[in-house]
């Protein structure tokens, strides 16, 4: 099928998050009782407000690897501090990384996957981090499959889990190469009626695997839709590395989907600014339902 249109996924603030202002290469948001400035190399506009408050800012590194460091005007408790998306409760913190420990902009994401989600369904959960999209199709009644290489972030989503009520939910956590656990999934002839996969630019699995994106990506998707089958509802993939095409993406799981019919969507995520309703953008995605 010819991917011949994009799409804007914008999403909204709400109660615990907001993207505050941008420009100048730099976003302010909040987090709950706390706000803080973050590099946006995106955001190449002059910014709405002229005066920027804030409770820290992540300084970035020169370097193209995203390093840097946090500096904190005020105290930021180190152990995290509780925010809430719907019925789920998370973990908010400071991450050497430079986000927050979740990405607000997956927001529309999940409503759009609880929206095709009914109890019972298997859904599996690759690239799963600390676990806010796990727990939000956990609530709908979904058995989740929650998948991450790292040990540090399953240990969050377990944190996460017990702060929203959700710990004996049938969730299962993995910690395991994404690619690996999907071949094993193919030969144990398994299926899923859906799949989230968020993958990273570059990363490592428990046993020092490499994955890099633009080499690992394309034979992924080819194993993970064989997980899928004409009953199944939806595959949603979202990339932040910006050198790569929404069509590009779109493409590669329009391919690996014909078989199974539906319709193939991609576009960009951005996130609406408060101060004057700017959309910034952050992501792109494509994203295959079977209505």
């Amino acid at each position: 099928m010819a991917i011949d249109s994009l799409i804007t996924l914008t999403g909204e603030a709400w109660d615990d998050y907001g993207l505050i202002d941008s420009g100048h290469g730099r976003k302010l948001e909040r987090y709950g009782r706390y706000r803080f400035i973050r590099p946006e190399p995106q955001a190449m506009w002059k910014p709405a407000l002229s005066d920027w408050q804030a409770d820290g800012e992540f300084i970035g590194a020169s370097d193209e690897e995203g390093g840097g460091r946090w500096h904190l005007e005020r105290h930021v408790p180190n152990e995290g501090w509780p925010l809430q998306w719907e019925e789920v409760c998370f973990i908010a913190r400071n991450t050497a990384f430079r986000h927050l420990a979740f990405f607000p902009d997956m927001a529309p994401q999940w409503a759009w996957m609880r929206e095709r989600t009914t109890k019972d369904n298997a859904i599996l959960n690759l690239f799963g981090y600390t676990g806010v999209g796990s727990l939000a199709l956990a609530a709908k009644g979904a058995q989740v499959t929650h998948v991450d290489a790292s040990k540090k972030s399953v240990a969050a989503a377990k944190e996460n889990a017990e702060a929203s009520g959700m710990s004996n939910y049938p969730i299962r956590w993995i910690i395991d190469d994404a690619v690996k656990f999907t071949a094993r999934e193919v030969r144990r002839q398994r299926r899923y009626d859906g799949i989230l996969m968020d993958p990273p630019k570059f990363g490592r699995g428990p046993t020092n695997e490499v994955w890099r994106l633009e080499e690992n990506l394309p034979d992924l998707i080819t194993e993970a839709v064989k997980l899928l089958d004409k009953d199944s509802r939806f595959l949603v993939l979202t990339v932040y590395a910006v050198r790569m095409s929404a069509l590009a993406i779109g493409e590669l799981l329009s391919q690996a989907t014909q078989h199974l019919g539906g319709t193939v969507e991609v576009g960009e995520m951005a996130i609406k600014e408060e101060s004057r309703g700017l959309n910034l953008p952050t992501a792109i995605f494509a994203r295959w339902r079977n209505d």
